[in-house]
């Protein structure tokens, strides 16, 4: 019996066709930046309120 190769993710990525991202899919990726972001901000901010001599 023939063994099949294992298609390589090079040759796969360039037989793929452009998509572009849809408004819905960057609004979401915005968002997510956003929001992590700010999560970062806020709790610095929280942990630095709570343990004040730990920074």
């Amino acid at each position: 019996m023939e063994q099949q190769q294992q298609p390589k993710l090079a040759d796969e990525i360039k037989k793929m066709e452009y998509e572009p991202m849809l408004p819905v899919e960057l609004s979401l990726v915005r968002w997510s930046i956003g929001i992590g972001v700010g999560s970062l901000f806020f709790l610095y901010y929280l942990s630095q309120w709570l343990f004040p001599g730990g920074h």
